[in-house]
């Protein structure tokens, strides 16, 4: 099933940010080319697999064990990316994901908005809050990020 996203650093963070559903994430890649990734989400554990593009692509995603997320990881040879995502409703049934990252990235504040189509997503006019727009920018992908941090950080 594509995934059809658009990326943005926030210039400044949302009024009330605590009132705002959150989760803190773990992720670790397994390879690059193609990407394979393992994710921890709180207390539950994910492996996903995503091909090439920046607006849409492909998506697979599934739920594993804590175990065999913990076997997983030991053939990362990346740190992993830690971060805290915040869930923000928008109009329309859209959610923003704010992500403040941490540890290597702290500092480094990114928003992805997931549509339905392709049309919904050219349409979507940024709120005040999101920054420059980086859905094109292949530095921004967070296979990137982990692997080479902006030096702006």
């Amino acid at each position: 099933m594509p995934e059809i996203e658009r990326k943005f650093l926030v210039q400044y963070l949302p009024e009330e940010l605590e009132k705002y559903q959150s989760v803190e994430i773990e992720q670790n890649y397994i390879s690059f080319q193609p990407e394979k990734r393992i994710r921890k989400l709180s207390e539950s554990y994910f492996f996903t697999e995503k091909s090439e593009g920046s607006l849409a692509r492909e998506e697979h995603e599934r739920p594993i064990s804590k175990q065999e997320y913990l076997r997983l990881q030991e053939s990362c040879s990346f740190v992993s990316l830690h971060k805290t995502r915040y869930y923000i409703p928008l109009e329309d049934g859209l959610i923003a994901e704010l992500d403040l990252f941490h540890g290597i990235l702290e500092g480094l504040m990114t928003v992805e908005v997931e549509f339905p189509d392709v049309v919904t997503a050219n349409a979507f006019q940024a709120r005040e809050w999101f920054g420059t727009e980086v859905t094109e920018n292949p530095n921004y992908k967070n296979k990137q990020l982990i692997q080479k941090p902006p030096k702006s950080l």
